[in-house]
């Protein structure tokens, strides 16, 4: 209904603007040789627009009203350009734009002409249509947060409803989600590395075990459940971390980044790129390490990255690229209400370890066949492990010397090998109707994922990082999954103003299994599943000035039920066999823009319906207390998200922002089964889901001095669908709200030096933000007190 109101109120605005001419303004970057240049930031001036090129060096801002403006391009590896022009509606003609090789580093120069450092991403990006959908796109380059450690709290700070867990402190995985669903491992979001899918394996186990380090990112780019048409069914939409480029203007350049910081931190980036001829390169290695701020939470990790592009001309472009990261986490696992209240930093487990080990090799091909036809197909794959040694019980039992056997008690060894590929060919066609241009984006994706599956091996008794069996593995399977699926969008630009985005997803996905499942009937787990489902969507976008939009879309999403939910991970896990997939719907209506030079803003409802969601039952038989997996009901989460950033003072370069998002998350039909009676949870608070998430934070900025102090609060929450009070295993409960506060500051220097220096949670909170029921370990998981981080870096 409320979308309803939204479109009759867009149509009169756009009847009412009809006499107004718009046209679309075209135009290419390329460099002095006449190469086009990629990825340049495009800014027009006074509606505040962005755009960033694609490969063939083109860019377009549609429905622009007559008039004069001001274009400023920007681009790390060149001077910037600004220019006056004086655009007229159905002019055909696409001017060139050359920019000058930059004499000095242009890195920072770059994030500062892009104000608070996100935007939205524009209506058309390569072979994307973005137009009406909830967007953001996070600058990372010039940020003060802190990269080191793959702060996610700061990263996605102007983010509004990005629900963070914090549980080691090690940037290692990186938890977040949107609009009440699972942060764990970021698995309801479909989530990619420079367009390449990193979920390991995407319909089977979808965690991303695989995240670059924070410090090769350029910039993220998040597209909320709206997004699920172009990129899959996902409830949480699309995250891509799109990594640095080469410095095009010379054949090679260098960038180095040292950081030291609290408890025994290490940090080390390192990365070279250049162009030679037609041919450019880019690379890096980083390593780093900790002994962490609890017991038991050292890691060491690695990761490194190679690309070369080849430019066969100005509009064909064949790139490829190999990613790696692996590292070893010693982990605390989880505590019980007193022993957190006693000592946060305490840890009974200290033989339990993680390691998951990652390649991302990947192929991309880009070609301009036309002015008016962008094609795009690429190929990747994750190939990789991931491995983990535990004593796996409750936290009200401690890890020590068994009496009877002189020894440790032996540990489980679970291990599970990738092979995901995927391939996706898209098209953006440009074309005339009725008078009027309409981009028509069109694809088709295969994958093809095996996942060999081993868990519940007996290990040794020993302490250190040992994946050695004394017995064999209680399951041991190979699960297979096929993934087809064709997409539609087509852009309809129906007024001077208004555009109209309807899109289809056809997805088909066919799963079996076959291997050994001890003490487990095989019968009661499906053997084969086949699944074929079409989804919808709808969105639109109106410009009610140069410099303000609305947007308003709705699209369908689906979860099929994972193998991972299938089959009960440890002794402790227990697995309702009639588990039902997922199904619902995200919407949004917003406003964003910005007025004069003052004020940015993105304001918007949102409403997520989330019908069989999958959770987890703390429960108690004669045997004991166990964790059950079903379908625990529907859930409804309604609400606002907001981001304004406002800069009250024209003489003082200081910034004010919140990020801000409430949620009305609550079941609207559910009934469990407690102790063998029927629970009636309907009108209960999801778990996990927090009323309140805001961040606010204060940012100063000065020749090459920058800072900002943050302010993170999160209200609370509860970790299970009964909405318990409180466990004596500490495993369920609730979640209280805390309140970070976090300083960062850089400062540049010489034209190619920085310092930079951060202090993480600043009055040392005791808190924490999950309650897990298995991996890491079952319990409340303490998150980082204060640290201090101190970084020097530099680029030729």
């Amino acid at each position: 209904m409320l979308l309803t109101c939204l479109f009759g109120l867009i149509t009169l605005f756009s009847l009412a603007t009809q006499a107004q001419s718009t046209g679309t303004l075209q135009g290419q970057v390329v460099d002095a040789e006449g190469h086009p240049v990629e990825a340049a930031a495009v800014l027009l001036s006074p509606s505040r627009q962005r755009t960033v090129t694609d490969v063939a060096g083109r860019f377009q801002f549609p429905q622009l009203p007559e008039g004069d403006y001001t274009l400023t391009i920007t681009h790390v590896s060149f001077e910037p350009l600004t220019q006056e022009i004086t655009f007229r509606a159905g002019s055909t003609s696409r001017p060139r734009f050359t920019l000058t090789a930059a004499t000095t580093t242009l890195q920072d120069v770059e994030i500062r002409g892009l104000a608070s450092g996100i935007s939205s991403l524009p209506a058309q990006q390569g072979t994307l249509v973005f137009a009406g959908k909830k967007t953001e796109a996070i600058a990372l380059t010039g940020t003060e947060a802190n990269l080191a450690e793959n702060n996610p709290r700061q990263i996605f700070a102007k983010v509004p409803g990005v629900m963070v867990w914090e549980m080691d402190g090690s940037g290692n995985q990186v938890g977040i989600s949107l609009r009440g669903l699972n942060p764990h491992r970021s698995w309801e979001l479909n989530v990619r590395q420079d367009g390449f899918v990193t979920n390991s394996d995407l319909f089977g186990y979808p965690e991303s075990h695989y995240n670059p380090p924070m410090e090769a990112v350029a910039r993220i780019e998040l597209v909320r459940g709206a997004g699920a048409l172009q990129y899959g069914p996902q409830f949480g939409g699309m995250l891509n971390y799109v990594l640095k480029q080469a410095d095009t203007t010379r054949p090679f350049g260098f960038e180095t980044q040292q950081s030291v910081g609290s408890f025994g931190l290490f940090s080390s980036f390192n990365a070279v790129g250049g162009r030679v001829g037609k041919l450019t390169y880019y690379g890096y290695y980083d390593f780093r390490r900790s002994d962490g701020w609890r017991e038991n939470s050292d890691y060491q990790f690695h990761a490194w990255h190679t690309s070369v592009a080849y430019q066969f001309s100005p509009k064909v472009r064949l790139s490829g690229e190999l990613s790696h990261m692996a590292y070893v986490n010693h982990f605390a696992a989880g505590l019980t209400d007193a022993m957190f209240e006693e000592d946060p930093r305490q840890s009974n487990r200290g033989r339990n370890y993680f390691n998951p080990t990652i390649y991302l090799p990947a192929l991309s091909l880009a070609i301009q066949a036309t002015p008016s036809t962008l094609i795009s197909v690429q190929g990747s794959a994750l190939l990789g492990q991931r491995n983990s040694v535990q004593f796996i019980t409750l936290p009200t039992v401690d890890d020590t010397i068994n009496r009877d056997l002189g020894h440790y008690n032996p540990r489980q060894v679970d291990r599970d090998y990738y092979h995901s590929y995927a391939s996706e060919a898209r098209v953006l066609q440009r074309y005339g109707l009725f008078q009027r241009e309409h981009h028509l984006s069109a694809g088709v994706r295969y994958g093809y994922s095996r996942t060999v599956r081993q868990q519940k091996g007996v290990g040794t008794s020993g302490t250190d990082f040992d994946l050695s069996l004394t017995a064999p593995y209680g399951i041991d399977l190979v699960f297979r999954t096929q993934n087809v699926a064709l997409f539609a969008e087509n852009a309809f630009h129906l007024t001077n103003a208004w555009t109209v985005t309807p899109g289809f997803r056809l997805e088909h996905v066919t799963t079996d299994r076959e291997g050994v499942i001890s003490g487990l009937a095989a019968n009661t787990i499906p053997y084969r599943l086949k699944r074929q489902f079409p989804l919808f969507g709808l969105s639109t976008d109106y410009q009610l000035s140069p410099s303000v939009r609305a947007y308003a879309n709705v699209a369908q999403n689906y979860r099929p039920v994972l193998y991972s939910d299938l089959i009960p991970a440890t002794n402790l896990d227990r697995t309702d066999p009639a588990l039902q997939d997922a199904r619902g719907s995200n919407s949004e209506v917003g406003l964003r823009g910005q007025w004069q030079e003052w004020l940015q803003f993105d304001v918007n409802y949102f409403r997520l319906q989330y019908n069989h969601r999958v959770g987890t039952l703390v429960q108690t038989d004669a045997s004991g207390t166990y964790f059950y997996k079903t379908n625990v009901g529907n859930t409804l989460n309604q609400g606002a998200e907001v981001f304004i950033e406002v800069k009250p003072f024209r003489t003082l370069p200081l910034s004010l922002f919140t990020s801000t998002a409430y949620n009305a998350a609550r079941y609207t039909e559910g009934q469990v089964v407690v102790s063998d009676q029927n629970v009636d949870i309907t009108g209960n608070r999801i778990e996990g889901v927090p009323p309140w998430i805001s961040r606010n934070g204060i940012r100063y900025r000065h020749q090459g001095l920058s800072a900002t102090v943050q302010f993170s609060y999160v209200g609370t929450s509860y970790s299970d669908a009964l909405n318990t009070e409180a466990t004596p295993t500490g495993v369920n409960g609730r979640v209280p709200d805390y309140l970070i506060t976090d300083l960062n500051a850089t400062y540049h220097f010489g034209s190619h030096y920085n310092v930079k220096v951060s202090v993480n949670n600043l009055t040392n909170a005791m808190y924490y933000t999950r309650r897990a029921t298995g991996y890491p370990g079952p319990g409340i998981l303490p998150s980082d007190g204060r640290s201090l981080l101190v970084s020097v870096g530099a680029k030729w």
